[in-house]
């Protein structure tokens, strides 16, 4: 049925008494009426209700989606959160301001007030109300919205800069979190500047970014009439609001501010636990009164600022005493070596009071040798400090008295674990031959060294082990192997602990990777490799400790590489190591298609060596530069006598060795040397 504006009425279910009888006097007070039935969604209008929405009665279908032609959608969603809040708190009633967009663009402010009626369970089911034309009232009710608006962004402030001053750890952090860019537009500041108390003093730690506020000092003393003294003095704020009032009030500090787009500035004491440990000034590009609601909001974040900064000096403190006995237990000096560059450094992670385990040492032997020691102990504390300055001093005893490398181990997992600790230390321990290049390695559950060759190619050594220092005694283990490298003139053997390689979310194996392709890519000066290894974007949860020795001389440019590696006898681990060794280089060399047939022939004259002679097995590959690029493999032993070929036969299990090298390589033979023999052989590698 079409009612008298000639709209058809939606078939709805509606309250008898819907809609409600309009009260004649709204109409003479300038209100209208509206009546909203919740369950059907209908919301009836009379005449002066929709006059204040400067909407026609023919125009309105009882719809309350209609009238988002005549409020603007910011008005709208408020009045929305607002009405809905109403609903689902249980309240019986609501008003608000809110403007209305009138048929000629302008907008006009008004006001409606509902009373919520609800059934006996509770539920809404109906609004009845008025709107009122509210023009007259507008400069009460945009000051309202504006102090509302006022407020919430003050409160925003606070929270904002407190919830990203929880992540700063350091004084440093701090700074960086109230002085950039976006700490600045969170402040509404156009620059800050921070002052810590030290003796008397204020000691300037940020001047901003637009420069120091005090000329040409960096410390002030709490009597000089500055803002910030006067601030640490009264233990009060100090509010400047005018570029006037600096000028009179501060003739020292003017000079500085008058070539700024500063206006206004807020000193604030930085006070914890009852005693002034800062003081910060915040500067605006306006003028400002600073009344009291601004006051409150800049003591609470004052306050704010205070507590986090105390915390980060309190941090500041204990890590630099951590790191400063850490250092006291480390090397003072590396001595200078003969034949070798070497660089160290250590790292200690941002964690406070607490303290790690790692270590390095440089140790002169004799005849030309150096000890390069790096390690590990288990823990990040005092106690794991202690331990670590003991096992430096006695693997350097143990070294100096001669030792092999094997036994220094050994012993000094022996000293750990009568030191009843329960903690283990990994460790891997370099004696190297810089006159030849021999260079013997024993590592102690440590992650493996790398070798960047001087050609450019950088790999994993993976260095036969044993268990970590203390675990290996404790189990009797402390038979170390013994794996041995060349070191040709220009190779670079890095040692470092996990903290280098160790990412969260990343694999070791990755890490290590990783690490290969910087060393590759890196400086070939061994120090300015060391800082890039260690730079600031490698900080991270645990300490770090990294050891660089380089072998000086002329590199050999006709090679393109060369390997060298001993095999003890009965050491399966060994043999499997040397098979990935070789694997490894001869793919780096450029040699990929073939480097199944070496590893096959080079497996099988080791395993000759092993099972036929008393002695280990010492593997030497070569790569020379050339257009041929043939590859020399050759396994040394002690023995004099020499392998023979032979045909073993329908059922004979050996003998098939020599068959096996002469079908896989282009060219091979055997030759007499000193007290053994050496089985060589040759492979083209175009």
């Amino acid at each position: 049925m079409a009612d008298r504006r000639g709209a058809k009425r939606p078939t709805v279910s509606v309250p008898d008494d819907w809609p409600a009888h309009p009260d004649l006097t709204l109409a003479l007070n300038g209100m209208g009426g509206f009546d909203w039935d919740l369950d059907s969604g209908l919301m009836h209008m009379d005449p002066p209700a929709l006059e204040v929405f400067d909407l026609p009665p023919s125009e309105y279908d009882d719809r309350p989606e209609t009238l988002n032609t005549r409020v603007p959608a910011h008005e709208a969603s408020r009045l929305d959160a607002l009405v809905a809040r109403a609903l689902k708190d249980g309240s019986d009633s609501y008003g608000a301001y809110f403007r209305v967009r009138l048929r000629d663009g302008g907008l006009r402010w008004t006001h409606t007030q509902g009373s919520i009626r609800r059934d006996r369970s509770g539920r809404p089911r109906r609004i009845i109300g008025v709107v009122r034309d509210a023009s007259h009232e507008y400069t009460h009710a945009a000051d309202r919205l504006a102090v509302d608006e006022e407020r919430r962004r003050h409160t925003s402030v606070v929270e904002r800069t407190t919830a990203a001053l929880a992540h700063a750890r350091t004084v440093r952090e701090v700074i960086a979190v109230l002085a950039d860019e976006q700490g600045l537009s969170r402040l509404g500041a156009e620059n800050i500047i921070l002052g810590l108390v030290e003796a008397g003093r204020i000691r300037l730690v940020s001047e901003g970014k637009a420069g120091s506020f005090v000329p040409d000092l960096e410390y002030t003393r709490v009597g000089d009439e500055f803002p910030m003294s006067e601030v640490v003095r009264t233990l009060t704020p100090r509010y400047v609001h005018s570029r006037a009032q600096f000028r009179n009030n501060y003739p020292r500090l003017w000079p500085a501010i008058e070539p700024l787009n500063v206006n206004s500035a807020a000193y604030l004491p930085l006070i914890a636990q009852g005693r002034p440990i800062g003081v910060i000034g915040l500067f605006f590009e306006r003028e400002s009164s600073f009344g009291d609601q601004e006051r409150n909001v800049l003591l609470a974040l004052g306050s704010s600022i205070a507590q986090s900064l105390a915390r980060a000096m309190l941090y500041d403190q204990e890590h630099d005493l951590a790191a400063e006995l850490q250092q006291a237990m480390l090397p003072r000096r590396i001595p200078g070596v003969p034949g070798a560059q070497i660089a160290v450094r250590y790292r200690s992670a941002r964690m406070g009071r607490d303290i790690g385990g790692d270590w390095y040492d440089v140790i002169p032997l004799p005849n030309g040798r150096v000890a390069a020691v790096i390690g590990d102990v288990q823990g990040h504390d005092t106690q794991a400090a202690a331990l670590m300055g003991q096992l430096r001093i006695v693997l350097r005893a143990y070294a100096a008295e001669g030792h092999s490398p094997a036994t220094v181990m050994g012993r000094a997992s022996a000293f750990l674990n009568e030191l009843e600790t329960e903690r283990f230390a990994t460790c891997i321990y370099v004696d190297a031959d810089l006159t030849t290049g021999a260079a013997r390695i024993v590592r102690a559950g440590h992650v493996d060294p790398l070798l960047r060759h001087a050609e450019g190619i950088c790999r994993r050594l993976p260095v036969a082990g044993g268990l970590p220092l203390g675990i290996s005694s404790e189990f009797r283990r402390l038979d170390y192997p013994v794996t041995t490298v060349q070191l040709a003139p220009g190779d670079t053997l890095l040692l470092c602990t996990d903290g280098i390689v160790e990412r969260p979310g990343i694999d070791l194996d990755d890490g290590m990777r990783q690490l290969a392709r910087e060393v590759r890519d890196g400086p070939q000066d061994v120090q300015q490799l060391a800082d890039r290894l260690c730079g600031a974007d490698r900080a991270g949860d645990d300490d770090m400790a990294l050891l660089l020795m380089r072998r000086l001389g002329a590199p050999e440019h006709d090679t393109v590489g060369r390997f060298r590696q001993h095999i003890a006898p009965a050491d399966p681990e060994g043999l499997s190591a040397a098979r990935h060794m070789i694997r490894a280089a001869v793919r780096a060399w450029g040699a990929a298609e073939r480097s199944e047939e070496i590893e096959l022939v080079a497996d099988e004259l080791i395993t000759n060596a092993l099972l036929h002679t008393d002695g280990e097995a010492v593997v030497n590959i070569r790569m020379p530069h050339s257009v041929e690029r043939r590859l020399r493999l050759e396994v040394e032993d002690h023995s004099s006598s020499l392998p023979r070929r032979r045909e073993p036969g329908e059922a004979g299990v050996s003998g098939r060795g020599l068959l096996l090298v002469d079908r896989l390589a282009d060219v091979w033979g055997v030759e007499p040397r000193g007290g053994g023999k050496c089985v060589w052989c040759e492979f083209n590698c175009p």
